[in-house]
Parts: C-alpha cells; sequence; structure tokens
C-alpha cells in the first residue's frame, strides 16, 4: 500500500499508534497538506509561532540572564521533545505528533516559571484561575495571530489534547471536545502520555545538571539518593580520573537511558496486559498506559522531593521566586485597574468584550503570560520607575 505524502513511515506504525491519516480533524476545516502529515504540519506551526519563540527568554528555574548555560523553557522544550522522540520510535509511536505535543507543551507558561505561574493563579483566583496548560491551549487556539482564516494555530485534535496534560472537571466542561476525557475519566493518546513522561524525565535530570552546576546541591548528599548514587558510583568506577563535570554528564545520560528504558518496558507490558490493538482502545482505558515500573515510580518520587526541599527551596531559587511573584502580582493589579496603561492591542479586546471583570482580567492575564522574563522586568520599570522610559 502507497502511504500518502509526508507519513513515509505510517504503515510502520504500532497498531495502537495514531495515525496521520485517521486524525480527528481540526476546529476549521482545512485541505490537507500535500507534502507534509497534519501531525508534521502542527510542529511546524508551532516552531515558527511567537509564543515558542518567546520561550527562549522565560525561566526554567534560573532566571534568564543568571546565567547562559542554564535551561530555559525552550531548551527544556527542546530536551522534552528529543526524550519524547526516543519512546515513541522503540514503542512505534507517531514521532511527528509526539514532537508537535512537546513543542507546544510550555507555550502557556508565564514568565519566571512556577513563581510566576503561581502569582498570576493568586490573581486569578475568583476570576477562573490559571493554569499554564489550559493557557497553552488557549494560545494555540485563540491568541496566535498568523493566518486569514482562523485565529490561533488550528492544530489537529490529537495535538490540541496531548498539551492539554490535566484539568479540574469544573473547568473542562468549557473546553470543549479536549475536556471530555476529564470528564469521563479516560486517558489520551499513547504519544499524548508518553509527551507528559518525557516531560518529567527532562526537567527532573536538567534540574539535577544546573542544581549542581549552581552550587545549589551538595553531590554528596544528592548520591545518598537511591536513583542516582549507584548510577555515579558506576561511573566514578569507570572513569576514576574524570573530572566532576564528565562525572555529572555521564551520570546525567545514563540515568535518562535508565528512565526511558523502564518506561518503555513498563508501557509494553500494560498494552499487552490489557490487550490493547487500536488507539480507541487506548483512550477507552481507565488506567495510564504509559508509566514507569513501581520500583523506578517510588524512586522518581523520592528524588523529586530531594529536589522540591533542596533546590526548588533554596534560598537563593525562593528569593528569586519572592521578587518575581510580587512583580506579577504588582503589574497585574495595576493594569487590571487601569487598562489604559495596556498596548493598544490588547485595550482594542477590551473594548471589544462584554467588558465584564473577569473578561477583563483574563486579557490582563494574556497579556502577562505572554511576557518574557526580561520584558517582564523592563515593564515593571516603566511603570513604577519614576525614571524609566515610559
Amino acid at each position: 500500500m502507497q502511504n500518502k505524502p509526508g507519513s513515509v513511515f505510517q504503515g510502520m506504525l504500532a497498531p495502537y499508534a495514531a495515525r496521520a491519516e485517521s486524525s480527528l480533524g481540526r476546529k476549521h476545516p482545512e485541505t490537507p497538506p500535500e507534502s507534509r502529515s497534519p501531525f508534521q504540519r502542527d510542529r511546524d506551526r508551532v516552531i515558527h509561532s511567537s509564543a515558542f519563540r518567546r520561550l527562549e527568554y522565560k525561566t526554567q528555574v534560573f532566571v534568564n540572564h543568571e546565567g547562559d548555560l542554564y535551561r530555559t523553557r525552550l531548551t527544556h522544550t527542546l530536551e522534552v521533545a528529543q526524550v519524547g522522540r526516543a519512546i515513541a520510535r522503540q514503542l512505534g509511536l507517531d514521532e511527528d505528533l509526539v514532537e508537535a505535543i512537546a513543542l507546544a507543551h510550555d507555550l502557556g507558561h508565564t514568565p519566571f516559571g512556577h513563581a510566576g505561574q503561581d502569582a498570576l493563579q493568586e490573581c486569578m483566583g475568583d476570576l477562573g484561575g490559571f493554569e499554564h496548560n489550559i493557557q497553552s491551549l488557549r494560545i494555540v487556539d485563540r491568541l496566535e495571530v498568523r493566518y486569514g482564516d482562523f485565529p490561533g494555530l488550528n492544530l489537529s485534535f490529537e495535538t490540541r489534547e496531548g498539551i492539554l496534560k490535566h484539568c479540574a472537571k469544573s473547568k473542562a466542561a468549557d473546553l470543549g471536545d479536549v475536556g471530555e476525557r476529564f470528564l469521563r475519566g479516560t486517558q489520551p493518546s499513547l504519544e499524548a502520555q508518553i509527551t507528559n513522561l518525557a516531560d518529567e524525565i527532562a526537567y527532573n535530570n536538567h534540574d539535577i545538571d544546573d542544581g549542581l552546576r549552581a552550587g545549589l546541591l551538595d553531590l554528596q548528599e544528592l548520591c545518598s539518593n537511591s536513583l542516582y548514587g549507584p548510577i555515579y558510583a558506576e561511573v566514578q568506577d569507570r572513569y576514576p580520573d574524570a573530572s566532576r563535570t564528565i562525572l555529572r554528564h555521564e551520570t546525567g545520560r545514563r540515568l535518562i537511558n535508565l528512565l526511558i528504558n523502564d518506561l518503555v518496558a513498563e508501557t509494553r507490558q500494560r498494552i499487552q496486559s490489557d490487550h490493547i490493538t487500536s488507539i480507541a482502545e487506548v483512550r477507552a482505558s481507565t488506567r495510564p498506559l504509559a508509566a514507569h515500573s513501581p520500583e523506578i515510580a517510588g524512586q522518581i518520587k523520592s528524588l523529586k522531593s530531594f529536589l522540591f526541599h533542596r533546590m526548588y527551596r533554596h534560598p537563593r531559587v525562593h528569593r528569586q521566586a519572592e521578587k518575581a511573584k510580587r512583580l506579577v502580582r504588582r503589574l497585574f493589579h495595576t493594569l487590571r485597574e487601569d487598562p489604559r496603561l495596556l498596548p493598544l492591542k490588547y485595550q482594542a479586546r477590551i473594548q471589544a468584550t462584554d467588558q465584564q471583570e473577569k473578561s477583563r482580567a483574563r486579557i490582563v492575564a494574556d497579556y502577562i503570560a505572554g511576557m518574557t522574563d526580561r520584558f517582564a522586568i523592563a515593564e515593571y520599570d516603566r511603570l513604577f520607575d519614576p525614571h524609566g522610559e515610559a
């Protein structure tokens, strides 16, 4: 059977994989591309979006200007895509769909990482709340302005489904087709499931790397962790004269490899034991099919707890986070109270709404969430520094 253009490997996919030729489509119908699959088109649209470019200057853990070697939201995103594709290849899943989901999954993140998100959630608490994965969906569905025929990027259902990793039932009903699974308690595609776990693999490993480089993590204490320690000891035995830099990198790549292999093995076992033979059966499953083994899952939980207490709550990180929260909160309340301080295009959006407080606040949240770290700092100075430019 001859494959469609842009889907050379579709015939090699596992029976439970998402298939481009069977995509559930887009919100706004379009003529299919001649030389790409729908998921390849999604990936390309994400890469060319303004929101994707802004990820370069958004915090992962360290504010962008603290150093050139620390991960940003963009480099994190690229690492998630790489890990996700490696997993997808072993499981016979659609790599293009995994890559599209991975590249889009953090588009809605605020400046200053989770600190910025926490501050916006606090500000929007009684006004609809703020969640970065819902904001990512909002960007690709509405906020990106690039096409004459539709708002947003008009991505395929499968990519949008993967972007929405989690959602409260109280909000799911407002999200239409991609929110239905949260009401029914069913699952997304396996491509979406493994991208979610690739995200976890990537940030745990690169946060360790950045934390050690920055001196926030104590190596000896980290090596007492049951997941990291044995691998580091193995690397030391093999390279007794290596520098700490090489030992760190060799341990990191082995840890990623271990987690990928464990995820693939456990996922295969679940697929076989549940007799999964189609994507419909994947979605109908009452439990996630992509998962780590119980032993590794427990060790990952322990590692995440270690990172939470030793790195994310480190005084240096905490001080920066608190400054970021105060900045975001003050920006939000000032712009909400006087929308005339907003750029003209956002003022126009407010004029075009129902003028209800909830709608106006959401537009202010859209503006702040779209900022890079350095733009948020500059905007703060413009608004509050008497000597700054207007």
